[in-house]
Formats: structure tokens, sequence, C-alpha cells
């Protein structure tokens, strides 16, 4: 190269990496004006944790001081459900705004070729709307600490949380090979990112393990339980720990003085698990621990559990903390809200705006947050498709609209309706009583069915699908 060439190219590349800084320096000054009225955004999404598991909510063993005084500082709305009764299609309506038989996302991540059998992905598309990329494109910070689950870590090849608009991450449950985090990190993590990002809005996904199996209970936690029997003991301390660091990340808000401007959320992924008989389990992303024997969580007067679209499964704890935006100690057992409102409601706050073509299925609750007059205006919807004929396990679809809820499975030719505005625990079947009504919400359901794909985008499919084909 002559030398005059290389100092044109030089000249160029300085300009170059000079007009590249003003550009930056430009986009944080736009950043820093509008993070002024950019709440920071926190969402804590337990896992397996019953509605009857907090203290406010009548648990007869577990202790919760820290979300007690969460509710007692903001509102603990008790009408809000998850739009599917397992963790990864809870959490595919949580980042996606829409209900998660739209991505195929059917039950749990598990082996490719469970995956393959029940006609699902092998890891949530990256290419679908994503409330981190939205965000992060509003100029927030994100990151993800704790629970994955939106793939597993018996896939290979499937891709990383960064593919999903994270700046920074720290998970299990993630693709086999990447790095899986221990367990009970998921907070400090969570409390070390506010701390480097506190001059900047950060958006942070904090998605902790318990109540999940395998269980994992420390000594200090266990022996303020001693008096209990031993699941309960087991369960109390699990829940004992993370309210704990509950409480940290509060205590950080505050040192840091971000209390003000940070919007808290605490919520789980459905309702508790059912008890069963092992004892000890190996779980291949989280390690040996403790198994179902002591899972068990409260859902109190709700019907269902976990895998139930009863309320038991799916109606779980919602509070929200805003101190100065949100009214203290408020209770709302009427509001109607879903999992698929975060992303639209976490738009609004951030004052960032829908991608193009992108509808939600959720809508945005800023006004009930704020404890302002609000109703609901699109039904909920379930889509279940493994359910039993166990009592409250055998809805395979449901609608909720207006508090009124329909139950269904065409197989086995069965519908029941409740009037969730007299009847919270969904106890008394009133379909006989309310045809039209049943006629109705069936009708609106069947259309909502035929709008889901029929199988997953061909980008979500591991290499192994090769292999399985060829045996």
């Amino acid at each position: 190269m002559g030398i005059f060439k290389l100092i044109t190219v030089c000249l160029i590349v300085v300009t170059s990496f000079y007009g590249c800084k003003e550009e930056t320096k430009t986009e944080k000054e736009s950043v820093n004006t509008i993070s002024k009225k950019q709440p920071n955004i926190i969402f804590i999404f337990a896992d397996d944790w019953g509605y009857g598991d907090l203290g406010i909510h009548g648990s007869t063993f577990c202790k919760t001081p820290n979300l007690d005084k969460m509710a007692s500082e903001g509102i603990d709305f008790q009408n809000f459900s998850v739009v599917n009764p397992v963790c990864s299609p809870s959490r595919v309506g949580v980042v996606t705004g829409q209900f998660p038989a739209r991505q195929s996302v059917h039950g749990h991540f598990a082996s490719v070729a469970s995956h393959a059998k029940r006609n699902m992905p092998d890891w949530l598309d990256p290419k679908a709307p994503m409330l981190p990329r939205m965000l992060k494109k509003a100029g927030y910070a994100t990151a993800h600490f704790g629970k994955w689950h939106l793939t597993n870590t018996h896939v290979e090849d499937a891709p990383s949380p960064l593919e999903y608009g994270y700046d920074e991450y720290g998970a299990f449950n993630l693709a086999g090979r990447l790095h899986q985090m221990q367990a009970d990190s998921t907070l400090y993590k969570t409390i070390d990112f506010v701390k480097r990002h506190k001059d900047k809005p950060f958006f942070i996904n904090a998605w902790v393990h318990a109540t999940h199996t395998p269980h994992y209970p420390k000594e200090e936690y266990m022996q303020q339980f001693a008096h209990l029997d031993e699941q309960q003991q087991v369960y109390a301390a699990v829940v004992s720990e993370y309210d704990a660091r509950i409480g940290d990340l509060f205590a950080t808000l505050k040192e840091l003085g971000l209390d003000d401007n940070t919007l808290v959320v605490f919520s789980s992924d459905n309702g508790p698990e059912i008890s069963g008989s092992h004892k000890k389990i190996d779980d291949n992303s989280t390690g040996p621990g403790l198994g179902e024997y002591y899972s068990v969580g409260e859902a109190n007067e709700l019907s269902g559990r976990k895998r139930s679209l009863f309320a038991g499964g799916v109606r779980i704890p919602f509070i929200v903390r805003w101190p100065g935006n949100v009214p203290e100690g408020k209770v709302d057992k009427t509001t109607e809200m879903a999992a698929v409102d975060l992303l639209p409601t976490f738009l609004e706050l951030a004052g960032a705006t829908y991608p193009e073509g992108y509808v939600p299925d959720g809508e945005s609750i800023v006004a009930a947050i704020k404890g302002e007059a609000y109703k609901r205006e699109k039904p909920i919807y379930w889509d279940w498709r493994f359910s039993n004929d166990r009592p409250y396990f055998w809805p395979s679809a449901a609608i909720q609209e207006n508090n009124w809820k329909l139950l269904t499975n065409k197989k086995m030719n069965r519908t029941e309706l409740y009037d969730i505005s007299t009847d919270w625990g969904e106890q008394k079947d009133v379909s006989a009583d309310n045809p039209g009504k049943v006629k109705a919400l069936g009708e609106k359901l069947e259309m909502f069915q035929k709008t889901l794909p029929e199988a997953p985008p061909a980008n979500t499919f591991s290499k192994e699908r090769k292999t399985l084909e060829l045996e």
C-alpha cells in the first residue's frame, strides 16, 4: 500500500472513530435525559410458589416478612393469572406479551425427543417479540438472572439469552453447552447488577429457583423452623431464604437512592407443585437436592395446583411496589390481570413503542398499578394440552372475561363455568344456570384456538432432530 493511501485510510479510521464517539456521547445524553422519566424495573418471578405461601395470604407455616412488607408498601393484586400452569410456557407469556401457544410452546422444555413428540420447538424463537429487546431499544440496560427454561440443558445448540435482547445474564436451565450458574445466586447477581447500573435505567428479570425441586434448604433457615414437621420445615426454610434475599434487594435500592424510581414486581410462574414420594432427586442443571416430597406449598381456598387451569394452578401472587407512584397497602381482589400484560405495561412506563406489526395479547395495566380506575378489555385464554381425568386437572382450555371463567375439554365433553366475582376460589360450577354465557365464551375460545399455529417455526429445531429422524 502507498504511503499516501495509507495516510488517507488512517484519517478515515480516525475520523470514523471520533465520529462514533461523538454519536455515542449524544446517544448517552439522550438516554440520561429520558432516564429521569423512566423507572428501573425488576421482575422477580418465583417458581411453583403457591398463592397461599405468603404470610399475608394466610400461610399456615411459611414466614415472609419482606414480601409482606412489600405488599404493605404497594398493592397486593389477588386476581392475577399466568397464562399456562407450568414453567416454560408461563415464562414465554411474560417475555413475548402473547399467549405461549402462538410460539408452539405448550409445555415445559425437556429433551429434543420430548419436544418432537409434543409438537414443540426446542427453544423459544429468538426472533419472537421480546420484552428485553424492546426495553433495550428504549435505552435500558437489560439482564436476566436465574432460571431460564426457554430451552433445556438437554439441548446443546439452543441460543443463549444474549440473542433475546439481554446485555448480561447468569442462568440455569440453559443450553447444555453454556455455563449453568448456582441456583441460589439469582438475587445476589441482581443486586450486583443494580449497583453497577445505578446511573442508567435498567430492567432485570430475576427468576428465582424457589420453590421448584430440587430443594436446597440452608441450615440457618432450617433451624428457624425446627418446630415444624419434616416436610414443612424444608419448604418454609426455602421460602424464608428467598424472602430474606428480597429484603436485601430493597435495602440496596434504598442505599443507592434508587428506591423511589424502581418498580419491583413479585409473582410466580404457576401454582404449587403436587407433593410426591421422592425425598431426593437430581437435576442436570442445578444438581442433586431434596425432592417433591417436600413440596407442600399452599393454594388456600383456590381449587387445583400446578398443571391445572383452575385458580390454584394459574392464579398466583402478584405484588407491585413503586414508592410515590403505587398506593401503599392496597389489596385488589377484583381487577383482572394476566402475565401477558407485563410487556405492554413495562413498555408504557418506559415510554417505548411496539415493533412494527407487533400486537400484544395483553394490555397495559399502568392505571391499575397506580391505583386508578381500570377495566380489562381483552379476554384471557389458556391452551393446555396435557390434561388428565383427575379432579381439577381435566380442563384442556379456558377463557376468562369480565370475571367469568369457562373451563372445557372437548374430548371429555365437559365444560364448567365460574363467576369469579362471587366465587373467587372457583368452587361452584354455574354453567347450568348460564347457558348463554357458556355459549358466548365457548365461541370466543374456539375462535382463539383457530388462530394458533399448527407447528413451530423452522429456526427453533436442534440439529439433534435429524438424528431422531434416522432412528
